[in-house]
């Protein structure tokens, strides 16, 4: 309202003087003109003042949101200088706002005990330990990030900040603190070890009891009956080595061996392992191998688990003298391969479709179809593929069969470094 209050006496000077020089219709005239004037100053002064009000509401309540987020929150310009951080982030990283809001972070910082984590944090190439959660280049990006001394777990997001023509600004991080999560997961995982560990022992007597006994002169109805015990067992030592290989990977001590292999001679290896069973199952089997060799660094035991058990619910949940299709291809735009696994089976509801991952779960026409099944084959795969740097998702229409792909990177330094633990997302 300032500009309105500066033009009001200057109009009443100005209509004052005019008074002594000038006719009255034209003094009308004049006073009308500033009439109009200071209407416009007026009203546009009373606009400002109104959207200046809402804009310090909408600030003061954005930044009430911040402080009070239970995450942390770092934003930062281009040239790496904080302009703000919330009470979370100060917690997480033992620093108070006013010590860091102004200042310029460089990978030097790392070197400062007080400004250790927040420097490893905006420059996560020099962190010990970090896993990427998102593609590269991509936002936002999600990264896990492990330190030692203390141990915290961290897992933090990063996007942009832009200006209404998608000009950056500079970036935001929030920062999650996982580290109880993580010592809880572990406290379950440790639980659920050593049960299935009691429970393999009898259960791997009892196993070879029942197959001792498949091998004795019996009756038709005692061998129904051990048959079915040789099965029952079977399945219910396969779900505790399962639950054993969960805590593992949960734990990151799931233990890999990476080597060089060309992925034609891994794909093959595996499926030659499977094709008797398919055989049995009524179920035709194809390879399709990539025209050139694909050299990749993985582990063919660990990866081999993936790639069986893909097939295997393929052949399984198959439909009668149904088909699956296992092809492996070199993607054209980006340093992977993929393996996919095609059949001709049941297929996967619509509305279940993003909890095929998880732990214990199975579609319902699945459960329908075979009754047996702990669930956790395709969360183990998801973990096994990630540890290898890649990643597994599916396509499928009910009653028309389903395709699941597998990439692996031919860049080893797309592999995570190192093994950590890995929490259900």
């Amino acid at each position: 309202m300032r500009p309105f209050w500066y033009f009001l006496p200057l109009a009443i000077v100005l209509l004052g003087i005019n008074a002594f020089y000038l006719r009255v219709e034209w003094i009308v005239i004049t006073a009308g003109i500033f009439a109009v004037m200071g209407s416009i100053i007026f009203l546009n002064g009373a606009r400002i003042i109104r959207l200046n009000s809402e804009i310090k509401l909408e600030r003061n309540e954005l930044g009430s949101i911040i402080a009070n987020l239970l995450d942390g929150l770092v934003a930062y310009d281009q040239n790496f200088k904080v302009v703000m951080m919330n009470k979370a982030a100060g917690q997480a990283l033992g620093l108070v706002a006013a010590e860091v809001v102004g200042s310029r972070i460089t990978p030097e910082n790392a070197k400062d005990a007080k400004f250790a984590l927040l420097a490893q944090i905006l420059y996560p190439s020099i962190a010990p330990l970090v896993v990427r959660r998102t593609e590269g280049g991509v936002y936002p990006q999600v990264v896990d990030m492990s330190f030692t001394n203390p141990s915290i777990e961290f897992r933090i997001t990063t996007d942009r900040i832009t200006d209404p023509n998608g000009t950056v600004l500079g970036f935001v991080k929030i920062i999650h603190d996982r580290t109880r999560e993580i010592a809880m997961l572990k406290s379950k995982s440790e639980f659920i070890e050593v049960a299935a560990h009691q429970l393999r022992t009898p259960l791997t007597s009892i196993n070879w009891i029942f197959e001792s006994l498949a091998k004795e002169t019996l009756s038709e109805s005692q061998k129904e009956m051990v048959d079915m015990g040789v099965i029952a067992a079977g399945n219910i030592l396969k779900t505790v080595n399962d639950l054993l290989d969960v805590s593992q990977i949960e734990e990151g001590r799931y233990g890999y061996n990476f080597q060089a292999m060309d992925i034609n001679v891994f794909a093959e290896t595996v499926l030659a392992e499977l094709m008797p069973y398919a055989k049995e199952m009524g179920i035709k089997l194809y390879l399709k191998k990539s025209q050139d060799p694909v050299g990749v660094s993985i582990d063919p035991q660990k990866l081999g688990i993936v790639v069986a058990n893909l097939v295997s619910n393929a052949v399984k949940y198959n439909i009668e003298n149904g088909e699956v299709t296992v092809e492996v291809k070199k993607l054209d735009d980006k340093p992977y391969v993929e393996i996919s696994v095609k059949d001709t089976g049941i297929g996967i509801p619509a509305d279940e479709m993003q909890r095929l991952f998880t732990k214990f779960f199975r579609a319902d026409n699945a459960q329908k179809t075979v009754a047996n099944g702990s669930g956790l084959g395709l969360y183990i795969a998801k973990n096994v593929v990630r540890r290898h740097g890649g990643d597994i998702w599916a396509e499928s229409q009910l009653n028309r069969g389903s395709v699941f792909h597998v990439t692996i990177p031919t860049d080893p330094t797309l592999i995570p470094p190192k093994e950590m633990a890995f929490s259900e997302e």
